[in-house]
């Protein structure tokens, strides 16, 4: 255990994050991801989307350099629905500052996230509980003050 830091962030995780560079992105998937389709897969299987997606951003910003540094899946069929699970992650990200995340088509969604760093799948049981993060980068700390 460390201090300070969400108990939903496993060793791999953290070493994942810690090791994405400014601008390449990580995926949090739903329980029904095809998660193989990844670079590398991690499991939260305990959590769901939006625990995890709270989880990450405690330690990672996200990039303020591209217009949107959040994409969820549109909904196959009725792309301006908003699904519950991607409710609850946009009220997260205006809760941290951010903007709403885009919506993304189902197979384009599936692209994005084979090109990820990892894909990050937990125990969420909601359809389309899918997010995709772009990191941004950690200031100096004299750019802090």
């Amino acid at each position: 255990m460390l201090i300070g830091i969400n108990a939903l962030l496993t060793p791999d995780l953290l070493h994942a994050l810690a090791s994405m560079g400014h601008g390449e992105t990580i995926a949090l998937v739903d329980n029904n991801y095809p998660a193989t389709r990844g670079r590398r897969a991690l499991e939260l299987a305990g959590a769901t989307i939006t625990e995890a997606t709270r989880a990450v951003l405690s330690v990672m910003p996200l990039d303020s350099f591209v217009p949107n540094p959040a994409w969820v899946m549109e909904t196959v069929g009725d792309p301006d629905s908003v699904p519950p699970a991607v409710a609850e992650l946009n009220a997260l990200l205006a809760s941290a500052g951010e903007k709403p995340a885009e919506g993304m088509e189902r197979h384009a969604f599936y692209g994005a996230a084979a090109e990820c760093y990892a894909i990050v799948r937990t125990g969420e049981r909601r359809f389309y509980g899918n997010i995709i993060l772009t990191k941004g980068v950690v200031p100096p700390e004299e750019s802090k003050r």
